[in-house]
């Protein structure tokens, strides 16, 4: 279940992803099968090309891609991963917001 996110939020995210931008959009996540998890990083491009090399970067793998048909595929980030790529990226003060 996602929660915490404002449409405003969600709205960039989409035009990033529209623009070719790597995008990050982070908000709380229950999910029963991830109980330490109480966020999630979705981390989108309509550049599946682009987001496949910066996924490998961080050693994901496309596989891992959420392909979606309105085309804000992403992959999402979970658990200390998702606070070690946010923090090698610069941006960790979206994940610490959601602790």
């Amino acid at each position: 279940m996602a929660f915490g996110i404002t449409k405003d939020a969600l709205t960039n995210w989409k035009k990033s992803i529209d623009n070719g931008e790597i995008a990050f959009l982070t908000h709380y996540w229950l999910d029963d099968r991830f109980p330490e998890a109480r966020s999630v990083t979705k981390v989108g491009c309509n550049d599946l090309h682009k987001l496949q090399e910066w996924g490998a970067r961080y050693g994901l793998k496309k596989e891992w891609i959420h392909h979606r048909k309105d085309g804000y595929s992403h992959y999402d980030l979970l658990g200390i991963r998702q606070k070690e790529i946010l923090a090698m990226e610069g941006i960790l003060h979206k994940y610490e917001k959601f602790l």
